[in-house]
Parts: structure tokens; sequence; C-alpha cells
């Protein structure tokens, strides 16, 4: 990919794509986790620091149905964005319409112009190239910063890059998405232990198969811990099962020790009776969950046998947490592996977190800062690691 700083974008107006789809409050729709945007800063005032440089940024939020819905209006994110600019930033109230393009083709040196959801026209998410064009009207230079849609061939995405050229660049959250999935991957310092978490088997299959000839330790936690457990003739009560994966469950783990891979199921879970934050709790086996319950978390020995294994490695790739931890009932197995990664990145091993829930909690523990790098990318972070070619980055090259 062309990096930012090989870009010329003095005197130009820069249409950049960036992942502004952040969590809004219910009722007030003001933002309640800025991560993203702040994410985005170091591209955008590189960018407005060049000598006549203007900025139109375009964005997605959240996923409406059939057109424009308030709720998932950019303009909720305003405030936002103009208070960490520290400059105001104008609004255009559609993405494509001529007010639009009247507000991008005035904008002066130092301006900065965000256009309305590009999801309210159904053509984006076709990754329509007509559609495109019209977006690319709003800039001479394209720049992608937006790694957490780059696995959607989308027309903000992909297909408008199309019109620019070699006027085009990855921003600097692309480009340290991309470095940091290629260190684990490809450069990794043994030995590397991957974290695996979520609910279903099925939605980490791909992973789990591409890490099997890289990593010397495969932790297996959250929900879908139960699925190997039942495939291994375990006892799981009413924890979360894909009955229907149990073979692809003995699949994998027959796979992982003929390549010589540490399987690692949690020994014993925080089991409730009922998914509740005030419902009845017990530390069981894993293996042993009694009729009716359910594992939520991980429990105290597996924390510490997962957490040795840890610290005892160089590299660390962390995708998907230990439990339900926006309960605080569930949070201890979670948080006792992010501080146990946060240990072992201070002692030097380099640690990914996969983005999506994963960087959620340890944003939640208070512990993003002692991290190698926290992705802000789940989907997209997964399918790099899948081996897939991520349109968002492939159009950059």
């Amino acid at each position: 990919m062309r990096s930012l700083k090989s870009l010329s974008a003095a005197g130009k107006r820069v249409l950049m794509r960036v992942d502004f789809n952040v969590p809004l409050h219910k009722e007030t729709r003001a933002v309640t986790d800025d991560t993203r945007i702040r994410a985005a800063m170091p591209s955008i005032k590189y960018l407005l620091d060049q000598p006549g440089t203007s900025l139109v940024l375009m964005s997605h939020l959240g996923r409406p149905k059939g057109g424009a819905e308030d709720k998932y209006s950019l303009r909720h994110i305003l405030p936002v964005l103009s208070e960490l600019l520290g400059r105001e930033v104008l609004f255009a109230p559609d993405c494509v319409g001529e007010a639009s393009f009247e507000l991008s083709h005035q904008l002066k040196a130092g301006g900065v112009l965000l256009l309305e959801n590009v999801r309210f026209h159904p053509e984006e998410e076709q990754g329509d190239s007509d559609f495109a064009e019209r977006l690319s009207r709003h800039g001479s230079v394209y720049v992608n910063d937006a790694f957490g849609a780059a696995h959607r061939e989308h027309a903000s995405t992909a297909t408008v890059a199309r019109f620019f050229g070699e006027d085009k660049a990855a921003g600097f959250l692309m480009e340290a998405e991309v470095k940091n999935a290629d260190k684990v991957m490809e450069q990794a310092e043994r030995p590397f232990t991957a974290i695996m978490g979520g609910a279903k088997v099925s939605d980490k299959i791909i992973i789990i198969e591409n890490l099997m000839d890289r990593v010397d330790n495969l932790v297996i936690v959250g929900a879908m811990a139960y699925t190997f457990m039942r495939a291994m003739g375990g006892q799981t009560g009413a924890s979360l099962c894909e009955e229907d994966k149990l073979d692809l469950a003995r699949t994998l783990m027959h796979k992982a020790e003929q390549r010589g891979v540490r399987w690692v199921l949690p020994v014993d879970s925080v089991a409730a009776d009922r998914f509740a934050a005030d419902a009845q709790t017990a530390v069981v086996n894993s293996n042993e969950i009694p009729d009716g319950w359910m594992g939520l978390d991980i429990g105290p020995k597996a924390a510490d046998e997962i957490g040795s294994i840890i610290m005892n490695s160089r590299t660390l790739l962390w995708n998907g947490p230990a439990g339900v931890f926006e309960m605080d009932a569930y949070a201890n197995g979670s948080r006792a592996l992010a501080q146990a990664v946060a240990a072992a990145t201070a002692q030097g091993a380099f640690s990914l977190i996969g983005g999506g829930d994963s960087a959620a909690a340890v944003n939640a523990f208070g512990l993003t800062a002692r991290m190698s790098y926290v992705s802000t990318g789940g989907g997209a972070l997964l399918e790099y690691m899948e081996g897939k070619i991520l349109p968002g980055v492939a159009a950059l090259i």
C-alpha cells in the first residue's frame, strides 16, 4: 500500500474514508466510546498540517435499512469530532446530494467537512461504480483509514479508489493495523500463544486452522470452549454449545495434536443457574456443569493456568473475551487474562488484541495503553488473519 507520507496532498482537497461507526447512547444519541474517532486523528491532523489542504470525511454508522434514519446520522458525532480537532467541522446532510458538493467544493484550506452516512444509499453496500464515482467528486486525492471496514467491498472502501489513479494512500491507522497483523502472522517470536474466545466455533474455524502452523499454544475460552468440552464427552449443562459442530471440534483438536500445538481448554468455569447478573453462581469443573446451569466465565484455576502460559510467551494474539465480561459477575476471567497479557507485554512480549469485544474488554479494564497494539477492526482483522484479501487494502495497492 502507498503510505500517507508519500502522498502529495498539499493544496488539495482530500476525500478520506474513516471508520466512525461508534456506539451512541440509546436515547440522547451522544457518543459513548470515541476510540475509533480518536484512532483517525493522527491521519486527519497530518493532512490538515499540509499547506492549503482541506478534508472531506466519509463513514458509515450502524446498519440502516431502507434509507436515512436519524438514529444513524453522523451528525451525532459532530460535537466530539469538532472538540478533538479543535475546529468547527461542517456537515453535509447527504453524501452525494448537490448541497454536499457545494460544501466540499467551497472548502477553504484547513476546512473539514463530514458527509452524511454513506449507508443511507443502498449503492454503498453494493459497491456500485456510479455511486463511487459521485463520491470521488468530493476530492482530488483519496485516503482510506477505515481498517474496520476494509473487509467490505463497498463503494466508499474499495470501488471509489479506482477513480484516483496513483493519488491514493493508506492512512496511518490502516498502515499500522496491517503492519501489526503481519508481525503476528509472519514474524512472530516464539513461543506464540493465541487466545480465541467468542460464542461459536463456526465463527473461528478458518482462523484456528490458519493459526495451527504458527502457534505453540492455542487457548480456547468463551462460550465456544463448551462445544469442545462436549466433543470430549464432558457435561456442559445449559452452556452454549454447537451440537452440529462436535465432529469439527474433534477434528480441530486432532489436527493440533498432530502438529504439536498445545490445545488448552479452561479446567474450571463460573457457572450460573440463569443468564443474569444476579444469578446464583458456583465454580465447577468445566466438563461437569450441572443440568440447567451454564458456564459464563472461566474459573480461577483456568485463569491461573492460562495466565502462566501467557507469561511464558513472546507473542500473544487475543481475540474474544473469556466470559460475559459486560456483567461484573462474569468479568474476572477476562480481567485476569488482560492483566496477564499486560504483564507479559511489560516483560517484552508482543501483544495484539483483536478488536471487537476483546478491545472493549481491555478498554473497560483500563489496560489498553499496556498492550503492544489494540486493533480497531474485529471482523476485518479476523478475515485478514484467515488469509483473505481485504478489498479495502487491495484497492490501495
